[in-house]
């Protein structure tokens, strides 16, 4: 069960997203994925945070569920879920307003932003994602 409602941002497709089978590359929902969660850090955390904290990946796990085209509209949905020391799962949602076209879960990585060494998830950032 969530305990806020999911972070949400519009993705928009460009012309070089688009593969042989005139599709989005599957490749580029792993962008996607990685900027709707970057979205939600800059929209979510205040600048002293940004500057004390980042960010790396460790896993990605998606599922593909429906093709996307040059002209859909999309939006990316993303939460947290379970954490532990410095990693904690983030499920983001890709859908038109049609259809679901891909769901992931991506582990993540708290860092120092100066030693870049991985550090347990604080409280403060815990309450605000």
């Amino acid at each position: 069960m969530l305990s806020k409602p999911p972070f949400q941002h519009n993705i928009e497709i460009k012309a070089t997203d688009i593969d042989d089978l005139g599709h989005v590359n599957n490749v580029v929902y792993i962008r996607w994925v990685q900027e709707v969660a970057a979205a939600h850090w800059e929209h979510s955390a205040p600048a002293a945070l940004k500057l004390k904290y980042a960010w790396v990946v460790l896993r990605h796990e998606i599922d593909y569920k429906n093709p996307a085209f040059l002209k859909d509209e999309l939006t990316g949905l993303t939460w947290v879920g379970a954490h532990s020391g410095p990693k904690f799962d983030r499920f983001v949602k890709i859908q038109s307003d049609k259809k679901v076209l891909a769901e992931a879960k991506t582990t993540w990585c708290l860092l120092d932003a100066k030693s870049f060494k991985p550090i347990r998830i604080p409280q403060e950032i815990l309450e605000l994602l």
